[in-house]
């Protein structure tokens, strides 16, 4: 499969609106850039497996990233191929993986309609939902000045909110805490599918680095980043309990509240050097 990285039209994530109200107290009359949110089904070897509302940008990448992090693949060599078509009602993103996933596909086949910021909707059974997550085997450390680094950069490197103001941003950062890659989407489990789509496309080694999401870290957040075998997760925003435990039984580290000199380990501080 031809897996070169290929944008789609920018135009296709947000438009111009006609908007009325007040701002700082004065009457508004003017235009505003909303970002856009559309249908997008995932069909893996025909069959339709999943619909989630998300910014219609950079698909191949969500479909890949959402194929390996809901463990319907275990790596990107069983997708053998991907494309994106458009309709009337959304977006279909057609992949063909190999044999074996599509077999083990069938058999705990879920009908899953998503929505904006819900990453577990749909899911049929507790056991789903609660899947267990392989251990992490990675070992590499980072420094406090990495995360304070990336923290620091993320917000300029976010181009969809600064001009809709309505999405969230997942990003990887290399051992410096350089942002070397970013996905933005209205939906924060669609950012870090994406970014991890793409990490895998451009033959990253996601190991290497951590990532940076702009949201909470919740629980489906740390499957995903630990699917990826990423070892360090950090949020702008808080975490949740479900998500301390599966992080502290996967070997994931966890870290929230990062902002500026601020930072809350939760889980495997070992991986963070505290400086």
């Amino acid at each position: 499969m031809d897996m070169s990285v290929k944008p789609m039209p920018a135009e296709l994530t947000y438009r111009r609106v006609d908007v009325v109200g007040w701002r700082a107290g004065q009457r508004l009359h003017g235009q505003d850039h909303v970002a856009e949110e559309a249908a997008v089904a995932l069909e893996f070897n025909g069959i339709s497996h999943a619909v989630m509302m998300a910014t219609p940008f950079e698909l191949e990448d969500f479909a890949c990233g959402f194929a390996l992090t809901e463990g319907i693949v275990d790596s990107l060599a069983q997708v053998l191929d991907c494309d994106v078509s458009a309709s009337a009602q959304g977006y279909t993103v057609h992949l063909r993986i190999a044999a074996g996933c599509f077999a083990r596909l069938k058999d705990k086949r879920r009908n899953l309609t998503g929505r904006t910021g819900c990453g577990l909707c749909g899911t049929e059974s507790l056991a789903h939902a609660m899947r267990q997550v392989m251990p992490l085997t990675s070992n590499h450390s980072f420094a406090a000045t990495a995360l304070r680094c990336a923290e620091a950069s993320l917000r300029q490197r976010q181009l969809l909110l600064s001009v809709t103001g309505a999405t969230h941003a997942a990003a990887w950062c290399n051992a410096s805490g350089q942002i070397a890659l970013l996905r933005e989407d209205v939906g924060r489990h669609n950012a870090l599918d994406k970014l991890i789509g793409a990490l895998l496309r451009r033959k990253t080694d996601p190991a290497g680095g951590f990532v940076v999401v702009t949201s909470r870290a919740s629980v489906e957040m740390v499957q995903k980043t630990a699917a990826a075998g990423i070892g360090l997760l950090a949020a702008v925003s808080g975490v949740t309990g479900l998500a301390i435990d599966v992080a502290q039984h996967c070997g994931l580290t966890l870290a929230g509240f990062v902002r500026g000199e601020n930072v809350s380990i939760y889980s495997h501080p070992q991986r963070f050097e505290l400086n």
